[in-house]
């Protein structure tokens, strides 16, 4: 009753619409220019045009062949343009596409033609995207109209993840041919709206759907489907809407004579036109065009007026048919039925000669389609000549009534989907919309399968009135498909719980478009029952690329690296069209035929043709060739110093140098990069231990890679590294790694035992003071068991414990024994976030609470002498503490010190380690000078070779606690899941419904701390989350307090929508206020999700109950990729799980690359052992104890180096820093070379001098051991100052130095640089603003400038810059000094004010003043009446008591000025005089 209300309704609005036709002239402006030439729009499309081109309705528009549909999608693809259109007629073409989706390759180019010459006075860019034309990456961005086949389309989404994935800015899709659900290719179809209706629905964005369709009998459910309002965007046209009236004949065969039968085999569509030819002007161009056709048929029969069309024909040959029959001058046109889609020919008379087709996949005939013969009558009828059209069906006459009852009794279309749910589920689980079989039950209901089951139950066999929503039923589907995909391998289904895993079997299946039988016939070998594998060569050649490529991706999953190299080959061999065997230089064109076969022939491989001079190749192609081969040739490269590093005895680091041996040529190469596959493989087990995709960037001239491999015992004699070329035959690279010489490292003692004690009470302390800090009673287990050797004895102490474990109170223990006894006491942390969270807390608790002087030493916080030398408490980072113990003969309050706590102490084996190395041998030296024994008590996550740090410290069984990492007051649940993709931006999208999945999981309602890697991940990631959310009942669960409540108003944007979700984002781009604001309302629980840098980890205690760690990598803006993060960061980002007062468990979630899980899974549980990073900068630490007198020969560097952890871990593990053997004599040697190397590099950099033995320190040196600076720099100083450089120079030597060489470039940042250049007053090389020395220069111009910053990044990267200014500038002032070079001293002096005062020299001294600008100097305009004249105070040496007061007069609009009077007489001006005095002598 419903349905037929709808009808009549439907009906009634038709017929009253108006009949009056559109007129061209009723159109904006954009839509007159695309409908150039088109006077009105017919009736149909002028019904629809309300609807099509000024609403967002969703449309299905129902009419027969020839009624003008494709007009009516133009209606929409304007409407859309039209809301991307800005003021003065600019469009907005980056954030729109328009999706086509055509039924056929032939239809999409059709349409493609059509659609570009109607949209190209607007400058919109239509493009094919199908099998045939493949787009790059750019292309599609600069694309904003593509036409695609169904198939492919589904492949694109099927993988389009990321934050700019393409379909992400999808804003009107158009389905051509929509009645084809009926087919096998519905399938598809019901995937694509499906998943289109629910992106729509997650990520609340508008996506109109187009139907276009053929007259349908059930179009209401089509509707339905395409979720659109049957009462606003259902049009349905029948067969009285045609342009043409239609005669409709039906022949039935009878006869048996085997000639008939014989032509009855097959289909032919024949097309005929009516009258004569009229137009003879062109027939004989005609004639010979036809005439120089190969195809002898054709030329044969076109005087007779017959013309043939085929899929067999050549290209030039079809269209030259479409052409003639167009153009009038053929009269039939004998054709395949595929015309009938694939181009738009209409005739007066339509033919169908035979109603079998030959099936591929059944490998048999079988019936035409009934939509087919409906397509093909459809061009029966020309509108523009015509008054009725013909339609003659010849069929069997036992197929005549089958016709006749189809064409005159439509029956419903029903879906094909059901057959095809396996591969669809899989689909879907691979992108990871369908992560359960709840998920996957209610996907199941945007389907055409669903619409049609509701409608038509017993079609499908299913008893409604028992389940009348069908949820039972989808769910019995859902689990028998998940059952199969399970059983196939392609995806992990747990029926317990309802959870679906993709696995890399169903991932690549996915990706590559492999169907369910085909992987399962590959897995379970069954017998092959059709004739598709032997029958269609064509459609084997189409997919052979695809296919092949699939089976690579499944060959390199299972680890065979035999397989996955043919494979590999065999991939390009079909991409380059060439036999493998084929001579390299066949995949390019510059070379003639001739010479490659002489090539080959002569068997000149390409490494014999480089070693061979010009003249020796001879036949005058010796100049062409080499230059192939040195510009063009296909990318070799070299694998080159394959370093070993064993880490444990089980795993060993492999640094990888690798150097391009080509010269890079855009034209072959592109502009970007080349991709190459690089993989470790065991010769004689047949296995591959790591694989990994990269790209050889355009600049690099060389890169490193770094990645981690097993090792057995026995260890074998030697592994393969292989890299080969992704897109080139013959490029490939081939390094050994021998372990002939390699030793590997000592057996790891065992833990420290963690006894039974009875928990130990506060009062323990014996102080009322100390007792009253805590506000629990008793300390936990690890504390207790470690408390007697802290508090109560002086012996160094290493405790290495997981995060959470509560050592901070042991730290706490140690220093008040400190103030019961001793002096002074240093905390050093390893960042500037730990200093100032310890100092917020122990100002209170020690300074105020026990009177305690705490003071903080840092590069922000630098106090007096006086304030360091009263100080009880010294908190510090170790590069301050390192700087200031450098000269601690003159430094009593160094001498003072009575213990050293050194915190994550762990970090040893990081890039800061060398650091915590040097002061600990320092320490000890000071120690034995002064003959006063410094403790020093080291903190540390739990570590594999804790014993020999201890050794390292003089630390006895005693002081040794090194506690397993499971024991933590809160136990620790570890899930590791892997992801795969060979792009870090796509891979982290991949994660995001993880993400909620694990949050909705194991913490719906406790606090959750989610890390990534940078500040935009942040941004993306909570976005993600909140598309999520809002498919939820409740899409606030996160905000745990009334909206009435909030009172914050968030600077950040992005941080104002996320809170109002309970979900925060914290990193050092946000401003101090919101980041304040986020950290109070987590941990207050008002938001229950904070997504964080990986900063915090170490600077803010934020413990949560569920800590996700959201992928391993950062971007390394020096080496320009994506590096992981050391495993310190990981171990301390799941020590925030688990809060001790309120959980009994702690879990934590690593999402990790695929390639990397087994890493993790090894050194997640089992503890870490730390390696020395002394080697790298030995130079500098040598330099600094030179300058200090510490050591003065040859032997007493070898006697300093004796003191540090290098020397204990050199003995320990000697192949990890490349010593081959550890007997006496030749460690010696290896550390006699390397002081004489450091002490080379230092000579040269002018720090010190060697006479015989004596090492003597020089003004140079002591130079950059005061200021902290690499010797580099100073040795760049002084080949480049000069006597008198102006600002300008200086500017440059001062960003050039080695201190700034870390200054993160991230992505994309040399386009940011690019365009800051533009605006800045000095010019920088213009190919280097991927430099982090050039970025340093503009962000420094841009301080001085006050010139607005691109992002919040360069603020804090500013930040950054302005911390070392000081510094090197104090140092390069020195050096002139130095040289006695007054003019460069004074330039220096300027660049120092200009760096303080934040503005250039020649500027205003005045906009020193705060809120003076230089916008309000024209303010300062007064008038000097003796002069008559007006003037600009520009100089602060103007400003006088009496200029003071007439500023003030006249200033008085000036809101500032009269905090600016104060501050006018703060400003150090400094009159100076001098008096010469001449001496009298006596003669």
């Amino acid at each position: 009753q419903r349905k037929a209300g709808m009808l009549s309704q439907i009906s009634s609005r038709l017929e009253h619409f108006s009949t009056n036709q559109i007129v061209r002239s009723e159109l904006t402006v954009i839509g007159q220019l695309v409908f150039k030439g088109m006077k009105r729009l017919n009736r149909i499309q002028s019904i629809v045009f309300e609807t099509a081109y000024n609403t967002n309705e969703n449309l299905l528009i129902c009419a027969p062949t020839g009624a003008g549909k494709t007009n009516i999608a133009m209606l929409t693809v304007l409407h859309e343009i039209r809301q991307h259109l800005q003021p003065g007629g600019v469009i907005r073409k980056d954030q729109f596409k328009i999706v086509y989706v055509a039924p056929m390759k032939a239809l999409a180019a059709e349409m493609t033609n059509y659609f570009s010459k109607r949209l190209e006075p607007l400058g919109i860019s239509v493009k094919e995207l199908t099998g045939d034309m493949q787009l790059t990456k750019g292309e599609i961005l600069r694309t904003q109209m593509l036409v695609t086949t169904p198939e492919k389309w589904d492949v694109v989404t099927r993988k389009s993840v990321g934050d700019v994935g393409l379909s992400q800015i999808v804003r009107l899709i158009i389905l051509d041919e929509v009645h084809l659900l009926h087919e096998d290719r519905g399938p598809v179809l019901e995937s694509l709206v499906a998943r289109t209706l629910r992106q729509v629905e997650s990520t609340q964005s508008m996506i109109r759907i187009l139907g276009l369709s053929a007259t349908l009998p059930n179009y209401l459910d089509v509707a339905s489907f395409l979720h659109v309002n049957p009462y606003i965007g259902l049009f349905f046209f029948d067969s009285r809407f045609r342009p043409v009236p239609l005669g409709q004949t039906f022949v039935g065969v009878k006869t048996t004579n085997k000639v008939i039968l014989k032509k009855r085999q097959g289909l032919h569509f024949i097309l005929i036109k009516d009258g004569l030819l009229t137009d003879f002007s062109n027939y004989g161009h005609c004639e010979k065009q036809v005439q120089r056709s190969r195809n002898k048929q054709l030329r044969e029969m076109f005087p007779d007026g017959f013309g043939i069309h085929h899929a067999g024909m050549l290209r030039q040959d079809r269209t030259l048919m479409e052409n003639m029959f167009s153009r009038g001058y053929l009269k039939v046109l004998v054709c395949t039925a595929t015309l009938a889609w694939g181009v738009n020919l209409p005739a007066h008379a339509v033919i169908i000669k035979g109603t079998q087709i030959y099936d591929a996949k059944r490998g048999a005939m079988v019936d035409l389609g009934i939509l087919d013969v409906m397509q093909i009558f459809g061009r029966a009828g020309r509108p523009q000549f015509d008054k009725y059209g013909e339609g003659t069906i010849i069929t069997t006459h036992d197929k005549l009534s089958h016709y006749l009852t189809l064409l005159t009794q439509q029956n419903p279309i029903e879906s094909q989907f059901h057959a095809s749910l396996a591969d669809n589920l899989n689909a879907e689980v691979a992108l990871g919309t369908v992560t359960n079989v709840e998920e996957a039950v209610k996907w199941l209901s945007y389907t055409y399968l669903y619409v049609r089951m509701r409608a038509n139950p017993l079609a499908y066999g299913i008893n409604h009135k028992m389940d009348p929503g069908l949820e039972l039923y989808r769910k019995e589907l859902v689990v028998e498909a998940g059952r199969k995909l399970d059983k196939a391998r392609m995806i992990r289904f747990e029926e317990r719980t309802g959870y679906f895993a993709s696995t890399d079997l169903g991932r690549t299946a996915s990706h590559f478009y492999i169907k369910y039988n085909t992987i399962e016939w590959r897995c379970f070998r069954g017998e092959v029952d059709n004739f598709s594998l032997i029958s269609d060569l064509s459609y084997v050649a189409q997919n052979a690329a695809r296919i092949m490529r699939a089976l690579f991706e499944i060959a390199l999953r299972k680890r065979w690296p035999a397989m996955t190299y043919r494979l590999l080959n065999l991939c390009k061999v079909i991409d380059k069209r060439l036999w493998g065997w084929a001579h390299p230089l066949r995949q390019f064109t510059t070379l003639p035929t001739s010479v490659l076969s002489r090539l080959e022939e002569r068997k000149l491989t390409v490494d014999k043709l480089k070693d061979m001079r010009k003249d020796e190749i001879g036949n005058g192609h010796g100049a062409l060739l080499k230059y192939t081969l040195y510009t063009i040739i296909c990318g070799r490269l070299v694998l080159t110093s394959a370093s070993i590093q064993p880490i444990t005895r089980t795993v060993l680091r492999v640094r990888l140098t690798i150097t391009p041996d080509f010269r890079w040529n855009d034209q072959v190469h592109g502009s970007v990069g080349e991709p190459w596959w690089l993989w470790v493989e065991d010769p004689i087990n047949d296995h591959i231990y790591h694989s990994e995709y990269f790209l050889l960037q355009k600049k690099q001239v060389g890169t490193q890679v770094v990645f981690t491999i097993p090792i057995f015992e026995p260890m074998p004699s030697q592994y393969y590294i292989r890299a080969v070329s992704d897109r080139w035959l013959g490029s490939e690279a081939v390094c050994i790694i021998n372990f002939q010489h390699l030793i590997l490292p000592e057996r790891h003692p065992p833990h420290t035992e963690l006894l039974d004690l009875q928990p130990l009470p506060v009062l323990a302390l014996g102080n009322r003071e100390y007792e009253s800090l805590y506000k629990f009673t008793h300390f936990n287990p690890i504390q207790t068991q470690i408390f007697h050797t802290l508090y109560h004895t002086d012996t160094n102490v290493l405790l290495g414990a997981p995060t959470g474990s509560g050592k901070t109170i042991a730290a706490e223990m140690a220093i008040f024994r400190v103030f019961n006894k001793y002096p002074t006491a240093v905390y050093i942390a390893p960042l500037k976030a730990l200093v100032r969270e310890r100092i917020e807390d122990w100002k209170i608790r020690i300074e105020e609470k026990l009177g305690r002087k705490v003071v903080e030493l840092t590069g922000d916080v630098t106090p007096d002498m006086r304030a360091i030398a009263q100080a009880d408490l010294i908190v510090t980072t170790p590069e301050k503490w390192d700087g200031v113990s450098r000269s601690w003969q003159n430094r009593s309050y160094v001498q003072k010190v009575a213990i050293l706590i050194i915190d994550e102490i762990h970090l040893l084996g990081e890039d800061r380690g060398p650091v915590l190395e040097v002061i600990v041998s320092r320490t000890n030296f000071i120690s034995s000078h002064t003959s006063k024994p410094v403790r020093v008590v080291g903190l540390s996550t739990a570590l594999a070779n804790a014993r020999d740090l201890a050794d390292w410290l003089g630390i006895g069984q005693m002081g040794l606690f090194n506690f397993r990492p499971s024991v933590r007051p809160v136990p620790l649940e570890v899930h590791i899941q892997g992801f795969p993709g060979q792009h870090y931006c796509p891979r982290m999208a991949s994660m995001n419904k993880p993400v909620f999945q694990a949050i909705r999981s194991h913490s719906p309602a406790k606090p959750v701390l989610i890390f990534v890697s940078s500040r935009r991940q942040t941004r993306l990631t909570a976005l993600d989350l909140i598309a999520f959310l809002a498919t939820e009942d409740d899409p606030k669960q996160w905000l745990h307090q009334d909206e009435r409540e909030v009172r914050y108003n968030p600077v950040d944007s992005n941080l104002k929508l996320t809170l109002a979700f309970g979900i925060g984002m914290h990193h050092a781009g946000l401003h101090e206020r919101d980041r304040k604001t986020v950290e109070e309302l987590f941990v207050n629980c008002k938001i229950q999700v904070l997504i964080a840098t990986s900063t915090l980890a170490w600077g803010v205690n934020f413990p949560a109950h569920l800590v996700i760690v959201k992928g391993t990598e950062y971007y390394d803006g020096k080496t320009h990729r994506y590096v992981d993060y050391p495993i310190t960061d990981v171990l301390q980002m799941m020590g925030r799980a688990g809060r001790p007062q309120f959980d009994d468990q702690g879990k934590a979630v690593i999402l990790v690359h695929d390639i990397k899980k087994d890493f993790y899974k090894k050194f997640l549980y089992e503890p870490f052992p730390v390696e020395s990073s002394l080697l790298g900068v030995l130079s500098d630490h040598l330099n600094a104890e030179i300058a200090a007198g510490t050591v003065t020969s040859k032997q007493d560097a070898m006697d300093y180096i004796t003191w540090t952890y290098f020397f204990r871990r050199l003995v320990m593990n000697p192949s990890y820093y490349n010593l081959d053997d550890i007997n006496h004599e030749t460690i010696n040697k290896f550390l006699s070379n390397l002081v004489e190397k450091s002490l080379r590099d230092l000579e040269c950099s002018y720090c010190m001098e060697i006479q015989e033995v004596c090492v003597l320190p020089l003004t140079y040196g002591r130079i950059a051991s005061y200021y902290y600076l690499k010797h580099q720099t100073v040795r760049m100083f002084k080949e480049r100052l000069k006597p008198d450089l102006p600002v300008q120079e200086l500017l440059s030597i001062l960003t050039d130095a080695e201190e700034y060489a870390e200054l993160p470039v991230r992505h994309n940042e040399d386009q940011l640089n690019s365009e800051l250049a533009q605006r800045l007053p000095l010019q920088v090389n213009p190919h280097s603003y991927d430099s982090a020395h050039t970025k340093t220069h503009l962000l420094l111009q841009a301080h001085f400038s006050r010139a607005q910053l691109p992002c919040s990044d360069y603020g804090t990267d500013t930040k950054t810059v302005l911390d070392n200014a000081i510094r090197v500038c104090q140092a390069l002032l020195d050096v002139a000094a130095n040289e006695g070079w007054l003019v460069s001293a004074l330039s220096i002096c300027n660049l120092v004010q200009m760096i303080v005062q934040a503005r250039w020299l020649h500027d205003s001294s005045l906009i020193t003043l705060p809120h003076i600008e230089k916008q309000s100097l024209y303010l300062f305009r007064y008038v000097n009446h003796k002069l008559a004249s007006s003037s600009l105070i520009t100089s602060l040496s103007l400003i006088a008591p009496p200029t003071a007061i007439q500023l003030k007069i006249c200033c008085q609009n000036l809101v500032f000025i009269q905090p600016q009077e104060n501050l006018l007489f703060s400003i150090p001006l400094m009159n100076v005089t001098s008096e010469l005095q001449i001496p009298l002598f006596v003669f």
